[in-house]
């Protein structure tokens, strides 16, 4: 997953434990292999290879994320679109000499941008026009997340803390009955917590500016992108999002940061609980009486 991952587990007996770890782990392993862009022999590269072709046989699995994929992008009004990985390629996070790119390079990007017009249903998938992508990096993670939760469940596992690269899933409490501590990082300072929150049951996930970014001419240029614009987002250096799932909790945090001044509308409709950090620095929050304890 590119990233620091964790798992911790209790409630059961040792070998119960060591059997269900193994399972998820090599589970993450599974949706890493078969979903990153980066392997010849993915899922993903099978259906970008295709794009303006013929359409790709999925499967059940697969067909599913799409489903997600496509309710995040209506539900963000066409900001949130798995299609946009394209504008990697003008936006390189990476380079030691980042530039911005130009309106014509954005232009020619963004025409191939486009989740409307991908024809998929529930046993295939087909991009319309060559040099389209499909990119499951936004939701992936987070599924995987959710996934070793759900196996680990079944394993007969009572208590579980799994932590895919700060997108936090957990169940049934602590061994010894408190709940889960997770801390939420200040977006300017990497030692620092902003807030921790008590959770037995669910999960916590964060979007910011901070992970991946350039700076150009002195401002601050994220990966978060907007694939209406092309440009990314700058209204807030932090999202951080409480939910029943990994996934939910990981969509709905980037979306609230291509939603920009109209985040806290959006979460205000979507009733889940969540913590901002805005461009100027300032803490906005909305939690429910009964929610998890914030502190």
């Amino acid at each position: 997953m590119g990233s620091a991952n964790e798992l911790v587990l209790g409630g059961a007996d040792d070998t119960t434990l060591t059997r269900a770890a193994t399972v998820a782990i090599d589970d993450v392993h599974r949706i890493e292999a078969k979903y990153s862009r980066y392997r010849d022999d993915s899922v993903t590269t099978h259906i970008n290879r295709a794009a303006g072709g013929d359409a790709v046989a999925v499967d059940a699995e697969t067909a599913a994320l799409l489903g997600y994929a496509d309710a995040c992008h209506r539900e963000s009004e066409g900001r949130f679109d798995i299609t946009s990985g394209v504008l990697r390629s003008v936006w390189d996070f990476r380079s030691p000499s980042p530039r911005k790119p130009t309106a014509a390079m954005l232009a020619e990007v963004l025409s191939r941008i486009g989740w409307a017009e991908v024809e998929w249903s529930a046993t295939s998938v087909r991009l319309p026009r060559a040099g389209m992508e499909l990119d499951f990096g936004g939701i992936g993670k987070e599924y995987a997340a959710d996934r070793v939760a759900t196996l680990c469940i079944e394993a007969g596992v009572k208590h579980g803390c799994v932590n895919l690269g700060g997108d936090v899933r957990v169940w049934g409490g602590r061994p010894d009955g408190a709940p889960w501590g997770i801390g939420v990082r200040h977006p300017r300072d990497e030692q620092s917590a902003l807030a921790g929150v008590d959770l037995v049951d669910g999960a916590v996930a964060t979007s910011g500016d901070y992970e991946r970014y350039v700076e150009i001419d002195g401002r601050r240029y994220c990966h978060i992108i907007d694939a209406q614009s092309g440009e990314p987002v700058s209204a807030w250096q932090s999202i951080s999002v409480i939910a029943p799932l990994a996934i939910v909790a990981g969509s709905h945090a980037t979306i609230g940061m291509l939603y920009a001044d109209r985040a806290p509308a959006f979460f205000a409709r979507s009733g889940l609980r969540w913590l901002g950090v805005d461009a100027e620095g300032g803490v906005h929050s909305a939690l429910d009486d009964d929610g998890p304890g914030l502190h």
